[in-house]
C-alpha cells in the first residue's frame, strides 16, 4: 500500500507519499481500507517532531478516518467485511490501509456520506468527552467556544445547540463568525478586534461562561478564569497559545470552579473505547435528525497532504480539512 510518511521532521514538504508494508490486523482489530482520512492540528507537531506517536500505533500521521472493513482480526465481533466505518486512530490515517482497534470504530452515520464521515471520530469523540462527559454542560448554561470555526469548534457549537445550551464562539474574521453563526451560536467575538471576556460577561448580563473549551492553553488561561461563571467549567485541549501561564488560585477559588485538561491519543484503549461507545450512543442519533452535520472545508488527495497541511497553517479554513483516497474518490 502507499501511505504519507516522515523520513525526517520539517515542513509540509517533509511529507512523502511512499509505498510501505501492508498492515496485518492483530487479535482485536479491523483492517480497513481507507477511504478519507482528516487533517488535525496534532498532524503537524507530528510532521514538525514534536508529537512522537504512542507505543506501538503506527509511525504515519492521521487520527481518523473512513473506509470500509477488509479483514478483521481474531477476537471481533460485530463487526463484517464490508461495513462502512470511520474511526479514531492513535496514527496511520494517511495510509490506504488502517489497522484499528475494534472498539474504536463508529458505523458511518445515517445521512453522511462515507468519505465525510472522516471528518467526524476525532472531533466528536474530543467535544463529546471533554464538554459533556468531563464539563457536563447541560441545557441553559453557556458555552464559550475558542476557535469556533475550526473543526472541533463547528462538532461543538452544534452539539452545545442540540442539548440546549448557548453557545459564545472567538474567531479572526468576519466570514469565520458567519460560518459559527450559520451553525448556531449566539455571541459571536472577533478575537483581534474585541475582549472575549468583556463581550461574554456583557452577553451574559455579567455571569459569564458556565463551560469554556480552550485549545489555546497559557495565553488564555488569565482571561478564561475571568470569564469563567460561577461553578464554571474549563477544559484544555490545546497549547497554541503556550504551555506555561500563570494561575490565580484565589480567582479560581472564588468562583468554585474546575480546570481540566486531556487528550484523546495516549488515552488506553478502554478510555477510548468507552468514548467511542458514548458517541456512538448520544452523538450518532443527532445526525439521523438533522442537528448534526459534518462541517468540511476542502477535500484534496492523500498524496497531496503537504497542501492540506498548508491550509491549516494559514487558518483560513472552516470545519475540516480532508485526505482522499483512490478508494473514496
Amino acid at each position: 500500500m502507499h501511505a504519507i510518511t516522515i523520513p525526517e521532521p520539517g515542513g509540509p514538504e517533509a511529507l512523502v507519499w511512499d509505498e510501505v508494508p501492508d498492515p496485518v490486523p492483530g487479535p482485536g482489530e479491523v483492517l480497513v481500507e481507507v477511504a478519507a482520512g482528516a487533517v488535525n492540528r496534532a498532524d503537524i507537531l507530528q510532521r514538525q517532531g514534536f508529537y512522537e506517536p504512542p507505543p506501538g500505533a503506527s509511525p504515519y500521521p492521521g487520527l481518523e478516518c473512513s473506509g470500509r472493513i477488509a479483514g478483521i482480526g481474531p477476537g471481533v465481533t460485530g463487526w463484517n467485511v464490508g461495513d462502512e466505518v470511520c474511526a479514531l486512530l492513535s496514527g496511520g490515517g494517511y495510509a490506504e490501509k488502517v489497522t484499528v482497534p475494534a472498539g474504536q470504530l463508529l458505523p458511518v452515520p445515517e445521512g453522511v456520506g462515507l468519505t465525510q464521515a472522516a471528518a467526524l471520530p476525532e472531533v466528536a469523540c474530543t467535544v463529546w468527552s471533554n464538554v459533556f462527559m468531563v464539563a457536563h454542560l447541560r441545557p441553559g448554561e453557556t458555552l464559550l467556544v475558542h476557535g469556533g470555526s475550526s473543526g472541533i469548534g463547528t462538532m461543538a457549537i452544534q452539539l452545545a445547540k442540540a442539548v440546549g445550551a448557548r453557545v459564545a464562539v472567538t474567531a479572526g474574521t468576519k466570514e469565520k463568525l458567519q460560518a459559527c453563526a450559520e451553525l448556531g451560536a449566539d455571541i459571536l467575538v472577533n478575537y483581534r478586534e474585541q475582549d472575549f471576556v468583556e463581550e461574554v460577561r456583557k452577553a451574559t448580563d455579567g455571569a459569564g461562561a458556565d463551560v469554556i473549551l480552550d485549545n489555546m492553553g497559557a495565553k488564555y488561561l488569565e482571561r478564561n478564569v475571568k470569564v469563567l461563571a460561577v461553578n464554571g467549567r474549563l477544559a484544555i485541549i490545546g497549547m497554541q497559545g503556550g504551555v506555561k501561564g500563570e494561575l490565580n488560585i484565589g480567582a479560581l477559588l472564588a468562583k468554585r470552579a474546575a480546570i481540566s485538561a486531556t487528550s484523546l491519543r495516549a488515552r488506553p484503549l478502554e478510555e477510548k473505547a468507552a468514548i467511542v461507545a458514548a458517541v456512538r450512543e448520544h452523538v450518532w442519533p443527532l445526525f439521523a435528525d438533522g442537528h448534526l452535520r459534518p462541517v468540511v472545508d476542502r477535500e484534496l488527495p492523500m498524496r497531496d497532504a503537504a497542501a492540506a497541511h498548508r491550509v491549516l497553517e494559514e487558518s483560513g479554513h472552516v470545519g475540516k480539512v480532508l485526505l482522499i483516497t483512490a478508494q473514496g474518490a
